[in-house]
């Protein structure tokens, strides 16, 4: 098949006249006024037999008309165009840098800025690594609250891309992921195991309560109440576990370890 050319009607198509060379005949494409101003391509085959002329109809099917006057439509396959999904990277565990006291407040406006932008798929959880401990108040009373393991940080679970990346470091209140050389390092998968096991703990385990206990080795601290009451000592141990601290006091000019709750105790 020879093609003999494309060219665009201007006005309604009255017909067009194609010379055949082979038989010297003028031959006449029917009348096609419903398909005016649209591409027209007449080709001829190699012996020159018979001519064919198709034009593209407004819906995108084509409509051919050949030498013997007959025409009919052929449904043109349309062209999908290639799209190409960015590969997701694998959500890592990573620790953000905060500013200190204010880790809730930020953790919820991240939360609302990736929930604004539509990238939920590349995030999460966002903790704020805590665990529940008891305390006791001034007059021996018991109770349960949180305490931030790592104050001044967030942890984050999310697939770091360029803009995943920008996102969370232009949240108010966020300093910077850490790692070397300015690039976000994931954390170990042993540590975030051993977090997660505090933060998040197993429903089916009992879990064993610390005590938060405001005293470290070498605080200086005097007896409040009990046998030893007013006497000064120097903290040697601190059980978070039973509430309990071990003091060292002078007793007739011995050192002596003595073992007291800690509410029992106050900064000298």
């Amino acid at each position: 098949m020879l093609t003999v050319g494309l060219f665009q009607i201007d006005g309604p198509a009255r017909g067009c006249e194609v010379s055949n060379e082979n038989e010297g005949e003028p031959e006449s494409l029917p009348q096609q006024s419903d398909i005016s101003q649209q591409p027209v391509d007449v080709s001829l085959d190699a012996a020159g037999s018979d001519v064919h002329a198709s034009v593209m109809a407004g819906d995108g099917d084509t409509a051919s008309t050949s030498k013997s006057g007959k025409s009919s439509k052929v449904v043109a396959k349309p062209v999908e165009e290639a799209s190409v999904a960015e590969e997701m990277p694998p959500k890592k565990w990573y620790i953000l840098k905060v500013a200190f006291n204010r880790e809730d407040t930020i953790r919820k406006a991240l939360e609302k800025r990736v929930k604004l932008a539509g990238v939920e798929a590349y995030f999460g959880d966002i903790l704020i690594p805590t665990e529940d401990v008891a305390t006791f108040t001034r007059t021996g009373q018991r109770r349960v609250v949180k305490r931030k393991l790592y104050p001044g940080y967030l942890m984050i679970e999310m697939s770091v891309t360029e803009d995943t990346w920008f996102l969370v470091r232009e949240t108010d209140g966020i300093g910077d992921f850490t790692g070397s050389g300015g690039k976000p390092t994931p954390m170990e998968d042993k540590e975030v195991e051993r977090i997660l096991k505090v933060v998040k703990p197993p429903t089916d385990e009992e879990q064993t309560l610390k005590t938060a206990i405001p005293y470290g080795r070498g605080d200086r601290v005097r007896v409040k109440e009990g046998y030893f009451q007013n006497l000064e000592g120097e903290v040697d141990k601190v059980d978070e576990a039973n509430g309990r601290v071990t003091v060292i006091i002078s007793i007739f000019g011995r050192s002596t370890p003595v073992e007291l709750d800690h509410w029992q105790v106050e900064p000298a």
